[in-house]
Protein backbone atom coordinates (compact mmCIF):
# COMPACT_ATOMS: atom_id res chain seq x y z
CA UNK A 1 0.00 0.00 0.00
CA UNK A 2 2.86 2.48 -0.02
CA UNK A 3 2.25 5.62 -1.79
CA UNK A 4 5.82 5.76 -3.88
CA UNK A 5 4.78 9.31 -4.40
CA UNK A 6 5.75 10.54 -0.57
CA UNK A 7 8.32 9.99 2.06
CA UNK A 8 7.16 7.97 4.84
CA UNK A 9 7.35 6.61 8.88
CA UNK A 10 6.97 3.50 9.45
CA UNK A 11 5.06 2.45 12.75
CA UNK A 12 5.65 -1.08 14.16
CA UNK A 13 2.49 -1.86 16.10
CA UNK A 14 3.08 -3.83 19.48
CA UNK A 15 -0.36 -4.55 20.32
CA UNK A 16 -1.33 -0.79 22.13
CA UNK A 17 -5.12 0.53 21.90
CA UNK A 18 -3.45 3.66 20.84
CA UNK A 19 -1.29 2.85 17.63
CA UNK A 20 -4.09 3.81 15.31
CA UNK A 21 -3.95 7.10 16.87
CA UNK A 22 -0.23 7.33 15.97
CA UNK A 23 -0.96 7.24 12.56
CA UNK A 24 -4.00 9.89 12.63
CA UNK A 25 -1.48 12.46 14.75
CA UNK A 26 1.43 11.61 12.13
CA UNK A 27 -1.59 12.16 9.46
CA UNK A 28 -2.93 15.41 10.87
CA UNK A 29 0.68 16.94 10.37
CA UNK A 30 0.57 16.21 6.78
CA UNK A 31 3.00 13.17 7.15
CA UNK A 32 2.52 10.17 5.47
CA UNK A 33 2.46 6.85 7.47
CA UNK A 34 1.45 3.48 7.72
CA UNK A 35 0.98 0.55 10.64
CA UNK A 36 2.76 -2.69 10.18
CA UNK A 37 2.96 -5.53 12.52
CA UNK A 38 5.99 -5.62 14.83
CA UNK A 39 7.51 -8.66 12.78
CA UNK A 40 7.27 -6.55 10.14
CA UNK A 41 10.14 -7.96 7.44
CA UNK A 42 12.66 -5.00 6.85
CA UNK A 43 13.67 -6.25 3.37
CA UNK A 44 9.80 -5.69 2.37
CA UNK A 45 9.95 -2.04 2.52
CA UNK A 46 13.48 -2.15 0.59
CA UNK A 47 11.78 -0.86 -3.00
CA UNK A 48 10.55 2.50 -0.89
CA UNK A 49 12.11 2.68 2.63
CA UNK A 50 10.36 4.85 5.46
CA UNK A 51 12.06 7.84 6.64
CA UNK A 52 11.40 7.22 10.37
CA UNK A 53 10.50 4.10 12.28
CA UNK A 54 8.33 4.50 15.36
CA UNK A 55 7.70 1.83 17.91
CA UNK A 56 4.34 1.37 19.57
CA UNK A 57 3.37 1.08 22.83
CA UNK A 58 1.63 -2.15 23.80
CA UNK A 59 -0.30 -4.36 26.97
CA UNK A 60 2.38 -7.06 27.47
CA UNK A 61 5.87 -6.56 29.60
CA UNK A 62 9.19 -6.86 27.73
CA UNK A 63 10.16 -9.45 30.01
CA UNK A 64 6.58 -11.37 29.68
CA UNK A 65 6.63 -15.28 27.95
CA UNK A 66 6.39 -14.58 24.11
CA UNK A 67 5.88 -10.39 24.20
CA UNK A 68 6.85 -9.24 20.80
CA UNK A 69 10.14 -8.69 20.21
CA UNK A 70 11.89 -5.78 18.65
CA UNK A 71 14.06 -6.88 15.60
CA UNK A 72 17.08 -5.38 16.18
CA UNK A 73 17.79 -4.38 12.63
CA UNK A 74 14.97 -1.86 12.49
CA UNK A 75 17.25 0.18 15.41
CA UNK A 76 20.62 -0.43 13.71
CA UNK A 77 19.76 0.96 10.47
CA UNK A 78 20.30 4.16 10.87
CA UNK A 79 16.91 5.44 10.07
CA UNK A 80 15.48 7.53 13.29
CA UNK A 81 13.77 6.17 15.51
CA UNK A 82 10.81 6.90 18.05
CA UNK A 83 10.13 4.44 20.65
CA UNK A 84 6.73 5.22 22.60
CA UNK A 85 5.67 2.78 25.98
CA UNK A 86 6.58 -0.38 25.28
CA UNK A 87 8.59 0.93 22.31
CA UNK A 88 11.17 2.47 24.54
CA UNK A 89 11.53 -0.56 27.17
CA UNK A 90 11.79 -2.40 23.85
CA UNK A 91 15.10 -0.11 22.69
CA UNK A 92 16.10 -0.31 26.31
CA UNK A 93 15.93 -3.99 26.50
CA UNK A 94 17.78 -4.68 23.49
CA UNK A 95 20.95 -1.90 24.12
CA UNK A 96 23.12 -3.31 27.28
CA UNK A 97 23.04 -2.91 30.51
CA UNK A 98 19.46 -1.65 29.74
CA UNK A 99 16.90 -3.30 31.36
CA UNK A 100 13.33 -2.96 32.50
CA UNK A 101 11.19 -4.13 35.40
CA UNK A 102 7.48 -4.33 36.93
CA UNK A 103 7.15 -0.55 38.43
CA UNK A 104 6.52 -0.07 42.03
CA UNK A 105 3.71 1.91 41.05
CA UNK A 106 1.95 1.38 38.35
CA UNK A 107 1.09 5.16 36.28
CA UNK A 108 -2.37 5.95 34.71
CA UNK A 109 -3.70 8.90 33.46
CA UNK A 110 -2.35 12.59 33.72
CA UNK A 111 1.48 13.41 34.60
CA UNK A 112 3.06 16.03 34.81
CA UNK A 113 6.79 15.96 33.05
CA UNK A 114 9.92 17.88 33.69
CA UNK A 115 12.41 18.35 30.91
CA UNK A 116 15.94 18.10 31.95
CA UNK A 117 17.50 18.02 28.30
CA UNK A 118 15.13 19.08 26.15
CA UNK A 119 16.90 18.37 22.57
CA UNK A 120 15.84 18.03 19.41
CA UNK A 121 12.76 15.79 20.28
CA UNK A 122 11.38 18.23 22.46
CA UNK A 123 12.27 21.58 20.51
CA UNK A 124 9.67 24.37 21.46
CA UNK A 125 8.44 22.60 24.48
CA UNK A 126 7.80 23.78 27.60
CA UNK A 127 9.72 22.81 30.53
CA UNK A 128 7.16 21.56 32.08
CA UNK A 129 3.66 20.51 30.70
CA UNK A 130 1.20 17.80 30.79
CA UNK A 131 1.19 14.14 29.44
CA UNK A 132 -0.40 10.97 29.18
CA UNK A 133 1.29 7.82 31.02
CA UNK A 134 -0.03 3.81 30.83
CA UNK A 135 2.21 1.92 31.94
CA UNK A 136 3.03 -0.94 34.83
CA UNK A 137 6.96 -1.33 33.89
CA UNK A 138 9.89 1.20 34.00
CA UNK A 139 13.33 1.32 33.39
CA UNK A 140 15.25 -0.16 36.05
CA UNK A 141 18.65 0.58 34.03
CA UNK A 142 19.39 2.76 31.62
CA UNK A 143 21.68 1.44 28.46
CA UNK A 144 25.40 3.37 28.64
CA UNK A 145 24.93 4.74 25.54
CA UNK A 146 21.56 6.85 26.17
CA UNK A 147 20.79 9.65 28.36
CA UNK A 148 17.76 10.92 30.30
CA UNK A 149 16.11 14.15 28.81
CA UNK A 150 12.66 14.24 31.03
CA UNK A 151 10.88 13.05 34.10
CA UNK A 152 7.88 12.77 36.29
CA UNK A 153 7.58 12.92 39.84
CA UNK A 154 6.18 8.83 39.57
CA UNK A 155 8.66 7.79 36.83
CA UNK A 156 12.45 8.99 36.58
CA UNK A 157 13.08 8.13 33.16
CA UNK A 158 10.07 9.84 31.43
CA UNK A 159 12.08 10.31 28.07
CA UNK A 160 15.62 9.40 26.70
CA UNK A 161 17.68 9.78 23.66
CA UNK A 162 20.88 7.60 21.93
CA UNK A 163 24.13 10.20 22.71
CA UNK A 164 24.99 9.65 18.79
CA UNK A 165 21.86 8.11 17.14
CA UNK A 166 18.83 9.25 16.60
CA UNK A 167 17.00 6.99 18.40
CA UNK A 168 14.64 8.68 20.91
CA UNK A 169 11.99 7.06 23.54
CA UNK A 170 9.18 8.37 25.52
CA UNK A 171 7.34 6.51 28.46
CA UNK A 172 3.99 8.28 27.91
CA UNK A 173 1.95 8.76 24.81
CA UNK A 174 2.15 11.43 22.41
CA UNK A 175 -0.11 10.79 20.17
CA UNK A 176 -3.23 10.86 23.05
CA UNK A 177 -4.60 14.62 23.07
CA UNK A 178 -4.30 15.03 26.97
CA UNK A 179 -0.25 15.22 26.02
CA UNK A 180 -0.13 18.83 25.91
CA UNK A 181 3.22 18.50 24.13
CA UNK A 182 2.16 15.94 22.07
CA UNK A 183 1.40 17.12 18.52
CA UNK A 184 4.81 18.97 18.80
CA UNK A 185 6.83 16.18 19.69
CA UNK A 186 5.90 13.76 16.82
CA UNK A 187 6.00 17.28 14.24
CA UNK A 188 10.15 17.66 15.39
CA UNK A 189 10.33 14.00 14.64
CA UNK A 190 8.96 13.87 11.21
CA UNK A 191 9.95 17.37 10.22
CA UNK A 192 13.19 18.16 12.44
CA UNK A 193 14.64 14.60 12.77
CA UNK A 194 13.86 12.35 9.72
CA UNK A 195 13.48 15.47 7.28
CA UNK A 196 10.11 14.77 5.51
CA UNK A 197 7.64 17.58 4.09
CA UNK A 198 4.54 17.48 5.23
CA UNK A 199 3.12 16.60 1.37
CA UNK A 200 0.27 14.44 2.39
CA UNK A 201 -3.37 16.22 1.66
CA UNK A 202 -6.47 15.57 0.01
CA UNK A 203 -5.26 17.43 -3.31
CA UNK A 204 -2.65 15.27 -3.37
CA UNK A 205 -4.52 12.15 -2.41
CA UNK A 206 -7.00 12.78 -5.49
CA UNK A 207 -4.51 13.68 -8.21
CA UNK A 208 -2.49 10.94 -7.06
CA UNK A 209 -5.78 8.04 -6.78
CA UNK A 210 -7.53 9.77 -9.99
CA UNK A 211 -4.02 8.38 -11.99
CA UNK A 212 -4.19 5.17 -10.28
CA UNK A 213 -7.49 4.27 -10.73
CA UNK A 214 -7.17 4.93 -14.91
CA UNK A 215 -4.03 3.07 -14.78
CA UNK A 216 -6.21 -0.32 -13.06
CA UNK A 217 -9.42 0.33 -14.82
CA UNK A 218 -8.08 0.96 -17.95
CA UNK A 219 -10.92 0.60 -20.62
CA UNK A 220 -12.85 -1.60 -18.21
CA UNK A 221 -15.86 -0.61 -16.63
CA UNK A 222 -16.53 -0.25 -12.53
CA UNK A 223 -19.48 -1.02 -10.72
CA UNK A 224 -19.67 0.68 -7.58
CA UNK A 225 -21.55 -0.45 -4.60
CA UNK A 226 -23.38 2.40 -2.49
CA UNK A 227 -24.46 1.98 0.51
CA UNK A 228 -25.86 5.45 1.45
CA UNK A 229 -23.10 6.45 3.66
CA UNK A 230 -19.76 8.99 3.49
CA UNK A 231 -17.27 6.06 2.46
CA UNK A 232 -18.65 4.72 -0.48
CA UNK A 233 -20.11 8.15 -2.11
CA UNK A 234 -16.59 9.51 -1.75
CA UNK A 235 -15.38 6.79 -3.38
CA UNK A 236 -18.24 6.55 -6.24
CA UNK A 237 -17.56 10.55 -6.68
CA UNK A 238 -13.74 10.28 -7.13
CA UNK A 239 -14.32 7.50 -9.64
CA UNK A 240 -16.69 9.22 -11.24
CA UNK A 241 -14.24 12.30 -12.08
CA UNK A 242 -11.88 9.80 -12.92
CA UNK A 243 -13.40 7.13 -15.30
CA UNK A 244 -16.85 9.22 -15.91
CA UNK A 245 -19.21 6.60 -17.63
CA UNK A 246 -16.82 3.55 -17.33
CA UNK A 247 -18.55 3.51 -13.91
CA UNK A 248 -22.15 2.51 -13.10
CA UNK A 249 -23.29 2.67 -9.30
CA UNK A 250 -26.00 0.49 -7.74
CA UNK A 251 -27.69 1.81 -4.67
CA UNK A 252 -29.45 -1.57 -3.53
CA UNK A 253 -32.20 -1.33 -0.99
CA UNK A 254 -31.78 -4.57 1.33
CA UNK A 255 -34.76 -4.00 3.59
CA UNK A 256 -32.15 -3.04 6.21
CA UNK A 257 -31.87 0.80 5.66
CA UNK A 258 -33.10 3.48 7.69
CA UNK A 259 -36.44 5.04 6.91
CA UNK A 260 -37.23 6.70 4.09
CA UNK A 261 -33.02 6.70 3.54
CA UNK A 262 -33.58 4.56 -0.12
CA UNK A 263 -35.66 7.32 -1.57
CA UNK A 264 -33.55 10.26 0.17
CA UNK A 265 -30.08 9.10 -0.50
CA UNK A 266 -30.89 7.67 -4.28
CA UNK A 267 -32.45 11.70 -4.91
CA UNK A 268 -29.33 12.87 -3.69
CA UNK A 269 -27.15 11.02 -5.89
CA UNK A 270 -29.25 11.34 -9.14
CA UNK A 271 -30.05 15.02 -8.41
CA UNK A 272 -27.17 16.85 -6.59
CA UNK A 273 -23.64 14.34 -7.48
CA UNK A 274 -25.00 13.52 -10.53
CA UNK A 275 -23.87 9.81 -10.54
CA UNK A 276 -25.15 7.26 -12.53
CA UNK A 277 -26.55 5.29 -10.43
CA UNK A 278 -29.31 2.17 -10.63
CA UNK A 279 -31.69 1.94 -7.57
CA UNK A 280 -32.44 -1.89 -6.93
CA UNK A 281 -34.92 -3.24 -4.80
CA UNK A 282 -33.91 -6.61 -3.32
CA UNK A 283 -35.68 -6.54 0.25
CA UNK A 284 -36.79 -9.99 -0.48
CA UNK A 285 -33.91 -11.05 -1.38
CA UNK A 286 -32.32 -10.32 1.98
CA UNK A 287 -34.76 -10.94 4.32
CA UNK A 288 -34.88 -14.21 2.87
CA UNK A 289 -31.60 -15.32 3.24
CA UNK A 290 -31.25 -13.89 6.92
CA UNK A 291 -33.96 -15.82 7.99
CA UNK A 292 -33.89 -17.06 11.18
CA UNK A 293 -29.73 -16.35 11.63
CA UNK A 294 -28.93 -14.87 14.81
CA UNK A 295 -25.01 -14.29 15.08
CA UNK A 296 -23.96 -10.81 13.78
CA UNK A 297 -20.61 -12.49 11.70
CA UNK A 298 -23.04 -14.68 9.71
CA UNK A 299 -25.63 -11.59 9.01
CA UNK A 300 -22.50 -10.05 7.80
CA UNK A 301 -21.47 -12.54 5.36
CA UNK A 302 -25.04 -13.42 4.11
CA UNK A 303 -25.41 -9.59 3.71
CA UNK A 304 -21.91 -9.21 1.86
CA UNK A 305 -22.85 -12.50 -0.83
CA UNK A 306 -25.99 -11.49 -1.10
CA UNK A 307 -24.68 -8.07 -2.46
CA UNK A 308 -21.76 -9.66 -4.70
CA UNK A 309 -24.97 -11.84 -6.24
CA UNK A 310 -27.16 -8.76 -7.29
CA UNK A 311 -24.26 -6.59 -8.56
CA UNK A 312 -23.30 -9.45 -10.31
CA UNK A 313 -26.57 -9.99 -11.75
CA UNK A 314 -26.72 -5.94 -12.44
CA UNK A 315 -24.08 -6.29 -14.85
CA UNK A 316 -24.06 -10.04 -16.12
CA UNK A 317 -25.09 -8.82 -19.84
CA UNK A 318 -21.82 -6.30 -20.08
CA UNK A 319 -18.54 -8.71 -19.43
CA UNK A 320 -17.19 -5.22 -19.46
CA UNK A 321 -17.57 -4.51 -15.94
CA UNK A 322 -14.59 -6.33 -14.38
CA UNK A 323 -14.19 -3.89 -11.18
CA UNK A 324 -16.41 -3.67 -8.33
CA UNK A 325 -15.34 -0.45 -5.75
CA UNK A 326 -15.89 -0.09 -2.27
CA UNK A 327 -15.34 2.56 0.40
CA UNK A 328 -12.81 0.18 2.65
CA UNK A 329 -10.99 2.34 5.14
CA UNK A 330 -7.42 2.17 6.26
CA UNK A 331 -8.95 1.51 9.67
CA UNK A 332 -10.85 -1.59 8.38
CA UNK A 333 -7.71 -2.86 6.82
CA UNK A 334 -5.56 -2.92 9.83
CA UNK A 335 -7.54 -3.24 12.59
CA UNK A 336 -8.21 -7.47 10.57
CA UNK A 337 -4.29 -7.87 11.39
CA UNK A 338 -3.23 -8.97 15.08
CA UNK A 339 -0.46 -7.19 16.13
CA UNK A 340 1.37 -10.29 16.60
CA UNK A 341 1.54 -10.92 12.59
CA UNK A 342 -1.07 -13.43 10.78
CA UNK A 343 -4.14 -12.10 9.76
CA UNK A 344 -6.63 -12.46 12.43
CA UNK A 345 -10.33 -11.45 11.49
CA UNK A 346 -12.20 -9.28 14.47
CA UNK A 347 -15.45 -9.07 12.25
CA UNK A 348 -15.88 -8.48 8.50
CA UNK A 349 -15.33 -4.74 7.58
CA UNK A 350 -15.76 -3.86 4.07
CA UNK A 351 -18.67 -1.74 3.41
CA UNK A 352 -21.18 -4.38 1.78
CA UNK A 353 -20.22 -6.78 5.03
CA UNK A 354 -18.18 -10.17 4.37
CA UNK A 355 -17.37 -10.69 1.13
CA UNK A 356 -16.70 -14.00 -0.29
CA UNK A 357 -14.11 -15.63 -1.50
CA UNK A 358 -14.24 -16.25 -4.97
CA UNK A 359 -16.41 -13.58 -7.07
CA UNK A 360 -16.71 -12.53 -10.45
CA UNK A 361 -15.10 -8.96 -9.82
CA UNK A 362 -12.00 -7.28 -8.81
CA UNK A 363 -12.07 -4.93 -6.04
CA UNK A 364 -11.13 -1.28 -6.09
CA UNK A 365 -10.87 0.56 -2.93
CA UNK A 366 -8.91 4.07 -3.20
CA UNK A 367 -9.92 4.84 0.33
CA UNK A 368 -8.27 1.81 1.93
CA UNK A 369 -5.29 4.43 2.84
CA UNK A 370 -7.63 7.13 4.61
CA UNK A 371 -8.99 7.43 7.84
CA UNK A 372 -12.67 8.71 8.55
CA UNK A 373 -11.99 12.28 8.73
CA UNK A 374 -9.68 12.17 5.99
CA UNK A 375 -12.47 10.86 3.59
CA UNK A 376 -14.53 13.78 4.83
CA UNK A 377 -11.85 16.23 3.96
CA UNK A 378 -11.66 14.19 0.42
CA UNK A 379 -15.58 14.66 0.18
CA UNK A 380 -15.51 18.52 0.70
CA UNK A 381 -12.29 18.96 -1.76
CA UNK A 382 -14.96 16.57 -4.16
CA UNK A 383 -17.33 19.43 -3.90
CA UNK A 384 -19.76 16.76 -1.63
CA UNK A 385 -21.97 19.03 0.16
CA UNK A 386 -21.67 19.50 3.55
CA UNK A 387 -25.13 18.03 4.67
CA UNK A 388 -24.12 14.08 3.71
CA UNK A 389 -20.43 14.49 4.43
CA UNK A 390 -21.31 15.87 8.27
CA UNK A 391 -23.72 12.28 8.40
CA UNK A 392 -23.42 9.72 11.25
CA UNK A 393 -21.04 6.83 9.85
CA UNK A 394 -23.93 3.57 8.96
CA UNK A 395 -22.74 0.24 8.91
CA UNK A 396 -22.44 -2.20 5.62
CA UNK A 397 -24.70 -4.50 7.17
CA UNK A 398 -27.41 -2.16 8.01
CA UNK A 399 -30.17 -2.56 10.84
CA UNK A 400 -29.42 -6.06 10.39
CA UNK A 401 -26.31 -5.84 13.15
CA UNK A 402 -28.60 -3.24 15.58
CA UNK A 403 -31.88 -6.07 15.58
CA UNK A 404 -29.94 -8.31 17.85
CA UNK A 405 -30.93 -11.46 17.12
CA UNK A 406 -32.95 -13.01 14.13
CA UNK A 407 -34.33 -10.22 11.91
CA UNK A 408 -38.22 -9.64 11.15
CA UNK A 409 -40.24 -7.33 9.24
CA UNK A 410 -42.01 -6.27 12.51
CA UNK A 411 -38.52 -5.83 14.50
CA UNK A 412 -36.41 -3.70 11.66
CA UNK A 413 -40.06 -1.53 12.12
CA UNK A 414 -39.89 -1.19 15.06
CA UNK A 415 -36.42 -0.15 14.82
CA UNK A 416 -36.62 2.38 12.05
CA UNK A 417 -39.19 4.22 13.88
CA UNK A 418 -37.28 4.59 16.80
CA UNK A 419 -34.16 5.58 15.35
CA UNK A 420 -35.92 8.30 12.92
CA UNK A 421 -37.17 9.67 15.99
CA UNK A 422 -33.86 9.80 17.83
CA UNK A 423 -32.11 10.91 14.81
CA UNK A 424 -34.47 13.35 14.41
CA UNK A 425 -35.07 15.07 17.61
CA UNK A 426 -30.89 15.13 17.72
CA UNK A 427 -31.57 17.38 14.51
CA UNK A 428 -34.44 19.47 16.09
CA UNK A 429 -32.00 20.09 19.30
CA UNK A 430 -29.36 20.96 17.02
CA UNK A 431 -27.50 18.06 18.97
CA UNK A 432 -26.62 16.21 15.23
CA UNK A 433 -22.98 17.62 14.69
CA UNK A 434 -22.06 17.38 18.41
CA UNK A 435 -22.26 13.62 18.21
CA UNK A 436 -19.58 11.23 16.05
CA UNK A 437 -22.45 9.21 15.79
CA UNK A 438 -25.85 7.91 17.21
CA UNK A 439 -27.84 5.02 16.37
CA UNK A 440 -30.56 2.80 18.13
CA UNK A 441 -30.61 -0.96 18.52
CA UNK A 442 -33.38 -3.29 19.19
CA UNK A 443 -32.66 -5.58 22.13
CA UNK A 444 -34.10 -9.15 22.16
CA UNK A 445 -35.10 -8.68 25.36
CA UNK A 446 -39.36 -7.74 26.36
CA UNK A 447 -40.54 -6.70 29.24
CA UNK A 448 -43.23 -5.63 31.48
CA UNK A 449 -44.79 -2.60 31.09
CA UNK A 450 -48.30 -0.53 32.01
CA UNK A 451 -49.51 1.38 29.69
CA UNK A 452 -53.06 3.12 30.81
CA UNK A 453 -54.95 0.54 32.32
CA UNK A 454 -53.10 -2.49 30.56
CA UNK A 455 -49.95 -4.45 31.10
CA UNK A 456 -47.75 -4.94 28.38
CA UNK A 457 -44.77 -7.20 27.31
CA UNK A 458 -42.82 -5.52 24.80
CA UNK A 459 -39.30 -4.61 23.50
CA UNK A 460 -36.94 -2.40 24.74
CA UNK A 461 -35.01 0.21 22.63
CA UNK A 462 -30.95 1.04 23.28
CA UNK A 463 -30.14 4.34 22.62
CA UNK A 464 -26.52 5.02 21.38
CA UNK A 465 -24.88 8.30 20.94
CA UNK A 466 -20.70 9.11 21.09
CA UNK A 467 -18.55 11.45 20.83
CA UNK A 468 -15.10 10.89 18.80
CA UNK A 469 -12.58 12.39 16.46
CA UNK A 470 -12.44 9.79 14.15
CA UNK A 471 -13.94 6.69 15.84
CA UNK A 472 -11.17 4.89 16.55
CA UNK A 473 -11.54 5.61 20.34
CA UNK A 474 -14.80 7.44 21.74
CA UNK A 475 -16.60 8.36 24.59
CA UNK A 476 -20.55 8.33 25.13
CA UNK A 477 -21.96 11.39 24.61
CA UNK A 478 -23.46 13.30 27.61
CA UNK A 479 -27.09 14.71 26.60
CA UNK A 480 -29.22 16.12 28.15
CA UNK A 481 -31.24 14.65 30.70
CA UNK A 482 -34.65 16.76 29.43
CA UNK A 483 -33.51 15.78 25.62
CA UNK A 484 -33.25 11.75 26.82
CA UNK A 485 -36.43 11.65 28.43
CA UNK A 486 -38.29 13.67 25.31
CA UNK A 487 -37.49 11.12 22.91
CA UNK A 488 -37.94 8.41 25.40
CA UNK A 489 -41.16 9.47 26.40
CA UNK A 490 -41.66 9.43 22.11
CA UNK A 491 -40.61 6.59 21.30
CA UNK A 492 -42.60 4.76 23.93
CA UNK A 493 -45.62 6.67 23.58
CA UNK A 494 -45.17 6.33 19.38
CA UNK A 495 -43.74 3.04 18.64
CA UNK A 496 -46.40 0.84 19.60
CA UNK A 497 -44.29 -2.55 20.47
CA UNK A 498 -41.64 -0.40 22.20
CA UNK A 499 -42.36 -0.10 26.23
CA UNK A 500 -38.92 0.33 27.08
CA UNK A 501 -35.66 2.60 26.51
CA UNK A 502 -32.42 2.20 27.86
CA UNK A 503 -29.31 5.22 26.85
CA UNK A 504 -25.98 3.06 26.60
CA UNK A 505 -22.65 5.02 28.58
CA UNK A 506 -20.03 2.72 27.20
CA UNK A 507 -16.91 4.01 25.93
CA UNK A 508 -14.60 2.67 23.43
CA UNK A 509 -12.64 0.43 24.55
CA UNK A 510 -13.23 -1.45 26.17
CA UNK A 511 -16.96 -1.56 23.98
CA UNK A 512 -17.35 -0.54 20.37
CA UNK A 513 -19.55 1.27 19.13
CA UNK A 514 -21.91 -0.77 17.13
CA UNK A 515 -23.55 -3.60 19.52
CA UNK A 516 -22.21 -6.23 17.01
Amino acid sequence: MIQQQHDWILILDFGSQYTQLIARRLRELKVYCEIHPFNAAPDSFKSHPPLGIVLSGGPLSVNDPGAPRLDPSWIESGVPVLGICYGLQAIANHYKPGSVARSPRREFGRAGLILDKPGRLFHKVQQQSQVWMSHSDKLKELPDSFEITARTENAPVAAVQHKSKPIFGVQFHPEVVHTECGRTLLANFAYEICGLTGDWTPASFIEESTQRIKETVGDGKVICALSGGVDSTVTAKLIHDAIGDQLMCVFVDNGLLRKGEFEDVLHMYRSVLKLPVKGLDRRELFMKRLHGISDPEQKRKIIGNSFIDVFDEAVAHDSSFRFLAQGTLYPDVIESVSFKGPSATIKSHHNVGGLPEKMNLRLVEPMRELFKDEVRTVGRTLGIPESFIGRHPFPGPGLGIRVLGPLSEEKLDLLREADAIFIQGLREHNLYDNVWQALAVLLPVQSVGVMGDERTYEYTIALRAVTSVDGMTADWAHLPYDFLSEISNTIINQVQGINRVVYDISSKPPATIEWE
